[in-house]
């Protein structure tokens, strides 16, 4: 009979970091199946999600563009609409071949202006829900603007002006 001995520390260390690995590897790919599940059933509930500013842009002058040639206008008359519908999509050609360039060109600078637009519309609406608040009376701090000189002399004598008979 042959003796087998116990393994040693370090074989018994090199198993259980062997373990770990697995499990690591099985729960990032866990992780990675749940994220690509999860995106699939976000893109079949809600559509495909926005590209970029610039993409986004791109897509507007496109669908622009269609609508303004495929325009048949009655102010353009019978002689006129052939040459005119002509010149439209001419026109739309040109705009479309001057702002194509630049937004290639320049993709980060319309996530910019992308994000300053929130940044505006989020200050606007600060101020606009503050100024409503003030307004209908539902803030519990009295604002000194909405204070004048009457209540600073302690008249309340209401929004008439007081007039002095002696």
């Amino acid at each position: 009979m042959s003796e087998e001995l116990p393994p040693s520390d370090a074989a018994r260390d090199e198993a259980a970091d062997e373990v770990r690995a697995t499990d690591a590897d099985a729960w990032a790919t866990a992780c990675a199946e749940d994220l690509e599940a999860e995106t699939a059933r976000r893109r079949a509930a809600y559509g495909p999600p926005p590209g970029s500013a610039a993409e986004e842009l791109k897509k507007l002058v496109h669908a622009v563009a269609d609508k303004l040639s495929g325009i048949q206008s009655p102010l353009f008359g019978a002689v006129a609409g052939p040459a005119a519908e002509q010149v439209v999509r001419q026109v739309v050609q040109q705009a479309k071949a001057a702002v194509e360039p630049v937004i290639e060109r320049n993709p980060d600078v319309f996530d910019h202006l992308a994000a300053a637009g929130n940044e505006l519309l989020a200050a606007y609406r600060s101020a606009v829900e503050s100024q409503e608040r003030r307004w209908t009376g539902r803030d519990d701090r009295i604002d000194p603007r909405d204070l004048d000189e009457r209540h600073d002399r302690g008249d309340d004598a209401g929004p008439g002006e007081r007039i002095d008979l002696d």
